[in-house]
């Protein structure tokens, strides 16, 4: 079978693997998802519907539009319309090179959803690696977003302050190790591991086999993100391995206007941990924007 044939079936496989997770994984309530058809890519999606502000979910380098169960449910309660995408090359999502080039970016590929779906201003949120996607669109698309949230995330800043500071926290190994070990703080897979397990599955069926991860627009730097309007609520975790508080601290001190928060015994899965207190905290926030 020619190397392409192969590399396709085992998308395929992979994909269909992650439909059938995703439905196991799935409330009652959940919204039902789609696809739209966007430059070189297939993009899977869900969106509550509904006439309320939209709220936009990154989901982090660890996992799909499927760990934002709990968020999607408590927004749209609150009257949000609430949209969450798997990222190109993740999930469900599809990239296709006969529509448009590869690998593309997130930023690109959220605007052009942006643009199908005709969303009015809207609330953008990203944890982790959905954070530094969040601060590119952020800094590129400034007439888009209400606000913005950041919660447990380097935001990828290239400045050596940051660079140096990951390069002194860094465990030898870590990334050797399974993911929940480091991205799961230790009292959630000690005290819930239903949930970490659950947690581990939807990280084992995120990314496709061979996706490239989708670059940055431009680096991002204390300089691009101190140009960034959108009043931001950078939220950490104080266990996080990754992105600790004090790191966290240096770049939001460029942000032009943000609210800081910690949300106490969580490790780098922030808003999977502590769903209560995240979804809390950022709703207190966007209701104000």
């Amino acid at each position: 079978m020619p190397t392409k044939s192969r590399y396709l079936l085992a998308v395929m496989l992979f994909v269909a693997s992650q439909a059938i997770a995703s439905m196991a994984l799935a409330s009652d309530s959940a919204p039902a998802g789609a696809y739209a058809e966007l430059p070189g890519v297939k993009l899977w999606f869900t969106d509550s519907g509904g006439k309320g502000v939209p709220i936009v979910l990154l989901h982090s380098n660890t996992g799909t539009s499927t760990v934002w169960e709990r968020q999607i449910a408590d927004f749209s309660r609150a009257g949000y319309r609430v949209i969450a995408f798997d990222r190109r090359g993740w999930g469900k999502s599809l990239a296709n090179a006969a529509t448009g080039p590869q690998p593309g970016t997130i930023a690109d590929d959220l605007d052009a959803l942006v643009e199908h779906l005709k969303l009015p201003r809207f609330h953008l949120v990203g944890v982790a690696g959905g954070g530094f996607a969040a601060l590119d669109y952020a800094a590129w698309r400034q007439g888009r977003l209400r606000s913005l949230v950041i919660g447990a995330s380097t935001g990828q800043i290239s400045d050596k302050p940051i660079a140096d500071f990951i390069a002194r926290i860094e465990i030898p190994e870590i990334r050797k190790q399974p993911a929940a070990y480091r991205e799961v703080g230790p009292s959630y897979r000690g005290a819930n591991p239903e949930g970490t397990k659950l947690w581990t599955e939807i990280d084992e069926h995120s990314k496709q086999p061979n996706a490239p991860n989708q670059p940055l627009r431009s680096l991002n730097t204390f300089a691009k993100i101190a140009t960034i309007p959108a009043p931001t609520l950078v939220m950490a975790a104080d266990a996080d391995l990754l992105a600790p508080p004090a790191m966290m601290r240096i770049w939001a001190a460029q942000l032009k206007k943000h609210e800081w928060a910690v949300v106490p015994d969580t490790g780098h899965a922030i808003a999977w941990e502590q769903p209560e207190i995240f979804n809390k905290r950022v709703l207190e926030f966007v209701r104000k924007h």
